[in-house]
């Protein structure tokens, strides 16, 4: 590079420096924001799921970045315990391929979760599971919730936990 130009490309990026650097932005004194933050911090999002251990439900609760949707929870139902979950003995009765999962809230709070495979294949353990965990999605408590798929439906019920 020429000496020429090595002075004006320098000149260039001195005078760019200089117009960045009083880009309109003034010093001033303290300016008072009021009180820190206080109160409670915001609760931490749970997601709960109804699994199998020794045949019997129990409920699980797993930490949760942001709330799911019903037939998502569902979902995680069916993809069963994680290995944490499974080092403590937990299982699931609800097989993979009952999702997905579509969840509708009718009149008179009442659930229907719908299935990708017959509602009347399923294991009473298996139902239970997912009434329990599809009531542990909304924040009042339903009065029934009904488990269809394939034209097969299973009568309402309530969460037996």
């Amino acid at each position: 590079m020429s000496t020429g130009l090595a002075r004006r490309v320098l000149a260039a990026g001195l005078v760019s420096l200089v117009a960045v650097a009083g880009c309109g932005v003034r010093p001033s004194g303290v300016v008072p924001a009021g009180d820190p933050p206080s109160g409670a911090v915001a609760p931490t999002m749970t997601i709960t799921l109804y699994l199998v251990k020794n045949g019997r439900l129990s409920a699980v609760t797993r930490p949760g970045g942001r709330p799911l949707f019903p037939a998502d929870t569902l979902a995680l139902l069916a993809a069963g315990p994680s290995a944490r979950e499974k080092a403590h003995g937990f299982t699931t009765d609800v097989p993979p391929e009952a999702g997905p999962f579509s969840v509708t809230a009718e009149p008179a709070g009442h659930l229907v979760v719908t299935l990708s495979t017959p509602a009347g294949d399923l294991s009473t353990l298996a139902v239970e599971q997912i009434v329990c965990t599809a009531a542990a999605t909304v924040p009042e408590s339903l009065a029934q919730i009904t488990v269809v798929g394939a034209g097969q439906s299973v009568s309402p019920r309530n969460c037996p936990g």
